[in-house]
Parts: structure tokens; sequence; C-alpha cells
């Protein structure tokens, strides 16, 4: 699902993955082109680093939820859960193995990229 991942933010936002970690070279991170902030990583993790049954890696990405009763009842759901190594009040991880049917993961990408797009500003 990684690959579709990345398809769906290219068409619908027009934004490439940046890598700024070269140790962690398949960690990718989308950022807005104006205020530069971060809207989606997608990273490979370690099961157990999630609380998750089985040995190694399962891709994931994480997103912002600005929404803190829906961040909250998303983690009651399978395959998301609190953000990992990002703030836990913000942010949410959702696994990209398939547990989260892949529309669902879109409309959360569409939500982060709202969650974190530059303010605009009011005028009087």
């Amino acid at each position: 699902m990684r690959e579709s991942v990345f398809a769906y933010i290219k068409k619908r936002y027009k934004v490439s993955p940046d890598y700024p970690w070269s140790k962690y070279d398949d960690n990718a991170v989308f950022r807005h082109g104006g205020n530069k902030k971060w809207f989606a990583l997608v990273m490979s993790v370690g099961r157990e680093k999630l609380g998750l049954q089985g040995d190694g890696d399962v891709d994931v990405i994480n997103l912002k939820i600005s929404d803190r009763m829906l961040r909250d009842m998303l983690v009651r759901e399978a395959g998301i859960c609190p953000a990992y190594h990002m703030n836990k009040e913000h942010w949410v991880t959702v696994l990209l193995d398939g547990t989260v049917d892949e529309d669902k993961v879109c409309d959360l990408i569409d939500l982060s990229f709202e969650a974190t797009a530059p303010k605009k500003k009011i005028r009087l």
C-alpha cells in the first residue's frame, strides 16, 4: 500500500517524498510547499514498537488529526494507534498493511493535509 499512498499524495497534492535521514533512507516525509510543515511521515517500524504481534517491520504512516475527539475515536480502530515517535495528542499512526482500508487512509491524509496547511489571514 506504500506505493499507492505515494501515488495518491503525488496526484492529489503534487508533493514528492523528502528523505531527510540518510540512515533511514526508506522513511519519507511529505511537506506543504509554502510552510514546509509535515502532513505525513511514511516509515517502516518494528512491530514490537507498536505493540503488535509478530516479527519484522510494518509500513506505517503518521498523520496529524487536529480534532481530538476524532483522534480518540480513531485510535480505537484496528490498524490505527497513537502516533509512534511523534506527539500522541495530535498525530496517529496508521498501518499500511491492509488492516485499514486504502480509501480511509486517503481520507486521513486529506485531514492531515488540512490540519497542517498554512493558516489563512483574515482581513477586516
